[in-house]
């Protein structure tokens, strides 16, 4: 009863919430959202860090914005295209890398990361240095209007809560207490049968895919798509999200996230400002916080619960006259 209350509770609060607060920032922050939980499957739950993750993310809003210029279909289907063509690129790389581990695996990433961005950037399709522009939104199942940004908050909403349902599953399956073992303890469960490379494969498909669905929700969020979206600052920051909420935490990237773009906005006038801080805050989290804000609050609560009872003073004599003079 109190998880329900709790959900209904976030949910009254996110229908109301664009009526207090800009919409655009609303919905980059639930983009980045099911971005860094895209991430943190893949990092905090199966041990894999990815360093390019920011090519499913840029590359899948370049499909959607392709197929939303060129074709009639409507919005959702094109943001399914853009994480359906993320998972057809993560089932390559994965085939190509899932035999690497540690930082051989990040530094490949990183490596195809680069080499999609260039093919980003030379494609004729994607504008080069200029990006993408004028990305329609075409109606809603071919029927309902999403023109404004309002109508449009909702429909983001409802896939974000998506994204976040299908994540919580996989995370709470047997498959994601398969996942939790390779990541502690990769040898032991191969000896009980399963196939750790497998395991990772598909893990990093769903990640790609994921990542690839807020993509494409951001490109129809602000209409464009730029290379910096497929850059590797990118797949630094959504690193950096993952850390500051908590790595292998279910709520840790909607707090990562929303701390980072909100931060990132407020200080959009500063310049350079805005990278500094997310430095300082990196270092913050590595030195004094290494579980994040949602590993620290949940340890806390670990530890107090924990604690035993006080325990009651024995009643003597001595005590009731005190206390009778008191």
């Amino acid at each position: 009863m109190q998880r329900l209350l709790l959900l209904a509770i976030v949910a009254a609060l996110a229908i109301a919430a664009p009526f207090y607060f800009y919409s655009v920032t609303l919905m980059t922050i639930m983009c980045f959202i099911v971005f860094a939980c895209s991430f943190n499957l893949l990092l905090g739950y199966t041990g894999l860090l990815c360093f390019g993750h920011a090519m499913f993310f840029g590359g899948a809003a370049y499909v959607t914005g392709y197929v939303l210029k060129t074709t009639a279909l409507s919005t959702e289907f094109a943001i399914l295209a853009g994480g359906l063509a993320a998972g057809l690129l993560g089932t390559v790389i994965g085939y190509l890398t899932m035999k690497r581990q540690g930082i051989q695996f990040a530094m490949i990433t990183l490596a195809f990361s680069q080499f999609i961005y260039f093919i980003l950037l030379q494609a004729p399709f994607t504008g080069g240095e200029d990006g993408m522009q004028a990305i329609p939104r075409n109606d809603l199942f071919g029927v309902i209007d999403i023109g404004s940004n309002l109508t449009f908050y909702y429909v983001v909403l409802a896939i974000t809560a998506l994204c976040v349902f299908v994540y919580y599953r996989v995370v709470h399956s047997p498959y994601g207490e398969v996942l939790k073992a390779v990541r502690d303890n990769q040898p032991r469960v191969e000896s009980l049968g399963f196939d750790p490379e497998k395991v990772k494969l598909v893990s990093f498909i769903i990640s790609a895919s994921m990542a690839g669905i807020a993509g494409g929700m951001k490109a129809t969020v602000y209409q464009f798509a730029t290379l910096t979206d497929a850059s590797w600052p990118v797949s630094g920051e959504v690193i950096l999200m993952t850390l500051l909420g908590g790595l292998g935490t279910l709520v840790g990237p909607v707090f990562g996230a929303a701390g980072i773009i909100l931060l990132n906005d407020y200080l959009a006038g500063f310049g350079e400002w805005a990278l500094i801080s997310q430095g300082a805050i990196l270092l913050a989290v590595i030195v004094f916080f290494r579980r994040g804000i949602v590993g620290e609050l949940s340890a806390l609560r670990r530890y107090l619960a924990r604690r035993p009872a006080a325990p009651e003073r024995p009643v003597t004599g001595e005590t009731k006259a005190v206390e009778a003079r008191g």
